[in-house]
C-alpha cells in the first residue's frame, strides 16, 4: 500500500512531436527561474496547465466573488511557490485583469529570489510594521503583464505575530480594492500555524501535492485543519507519467508543472468513508 499520493494512470498513444512549443533559446528574461513557465515560456505545454488553473479561479471569481486566493501545501517541498507564481502569471495574461502576488511565507520567503528581484526594498513585513507604508509603496510592477509583486521584505523573528496582526487584514482589504486577483504564497499547513491564522482574510485555499512525495496522512491532516468550504481544490504536481497525447506534441516536461487538479468536494471521498460518491474499489493508498 502506497503511503504517498499518485496521479491517475494515463496510457496515451505515443505521438511523435512535430514542432516544440517551448520558447526559443535566449528568450528567457535574466534572473528568472526556468520553472516559472507562465513568465518564461507562456506558450509551452506546462504553461497551458497553469491556464487550466486560471480558468478554475476565473470561474470562482465570477460565481462566488473569489478575490484573495492562498496557495499552500501539507509540508515543504511540494511546489507551492512555483504554483503560486505561475498561477499569478497565468491570471495576469488576461489584458483586463489586475493581479497581485504576495509572499506571505515569512519564515522561508522565496518569491524575490525566484523572480530575481533585489531584496533590499520594502516588502510585506515592512508594511505591517510601518503604518505609514501603503500597499502601493511595497507593490512592485512586473511588466509587461498586469502583475504586481509584494515580497516578504525585512526578516522578522516574530512571523506568527505579524500574520495575526490586524494590519495585515487592512493591507489585504486594500488589495481587494486595487486588484481583481490576489495570490498569496503561504507557509505549509501542517508544520506551523501561519497559513491557518490568516485564513479569516482569505477567500479560498489551493493545496499543492507532489507526486510520490507528499505523505497521504499529512495531506489528510492538512485538509482536516482547513474549513472545507474554503478549499477550492488540490493540484497534483510533478508527475512524469500523467501527460496526454496532446501534451506529447510539446517538448520536455518541466518539474513542478501541475498534471491535474480536482475540486475539494471530489477529493473528500478519498478520505471520508461517509462521503457521497466514495469509490469502494481500486488500489488502497492512492487517489484516483
Amino acid at each position: 500500500m502506497s503511503r504517498h499520493l499518485r496521479a491517475p494512470e494515463h496510457r496515451p498513444r505515443h505521438v511523435r512531436p512535430t514542432s516544440p512549443a517551448a520558447e526559443p533559446a535566449g528568450a528567457r528574461p535574466p534572473g528568472l527561474d526556468e520553472r516559472l513557465v507562465s513568465l518564461v515560456a507562456p506558450h509551452s505545454y506546462e504553461a497551458e496547465q497553469y491556464r487550466s488553473l486560471r480558468h478554475l479561479v476565473e470561474q470562482a471569481h465570477r460565481t462566488s466573488a473569489l478575490s484573495v486566493l492562498a496557495v499552500s501545501s501539507a509540508t515543504v517541498g511540494d511546489g507551492k511557490t512555483t504554483t503560486a507564481i505561475n498561477l499569478a502569471g497565468a491570471l495576469a495574461q488576461a489584458p483586463d485583469a489586475r493581479v497581485l502576488l504576495m509572499d506571505v511565507d515569512l519564515r522561508r520567503p522565496a518569491i524575490a529570489e525566484r523572480l530575481g528581484l533585489p531584496q533590499e526594498r520594502d516588502g510585506l513585513v515592512d508594511a505591517i510594521l510601518s503604518p505609514d507604508l501603503k500597499l502601493a509603496d511595497v507593490a512592485r510592477p512586473c511588466g509587461p503583464l498586469n502583475l504586481a509583486i509584494v515580497t516578504a521584505g525585512v526578516f522578522s523573528d516574530i512571523p506568527y505575530e505579524l500574520l495575526r496582526a490586524p494590519r495585515l487584514g487592512d493591507l489585504l482589504d486594500q488589495a481587494r480594492r486595487d486588484y481583481d486577483y490576489v495570490v498569496l504564497d503561504t507557509p505549509p499547513l501542517v508544520p506551523i500555524p501561519d497559513a491557518r491564522v490568516i485564513s479569516k482574510w482569505v477567500d479560498s485555499f489551493l493545496l499543492v501535492v507532489r507526486a510520490d512525495k507528499t505523505p497521504r496522512n499529512l495531506l489528510e491532516e492538512s485538509l482536516n485543519l482547513m474549513d472545507p468550504q474554503k478549499v477550492i481544490g488540490l493540484v497534483f504536481n510533478d508527475d512524469d507519467g500523467a501527460r496526454t497525447a496532446y501534451g506529447d506534441y510539446y517538448a520536455g516536461t518541466t518539474a513542478d508543472s501541475p498534471t491535474w487538479w480536482r475540486p475539494f468536494a471530489k477529493m473528500r471521498s478519498a478520505f471520508d468513508r461517509d462521503a457521497p460518491g466514495r469509490r469502494r474499489h481500486g488500489r488502497r493508498g492512492e487517489i484516483r
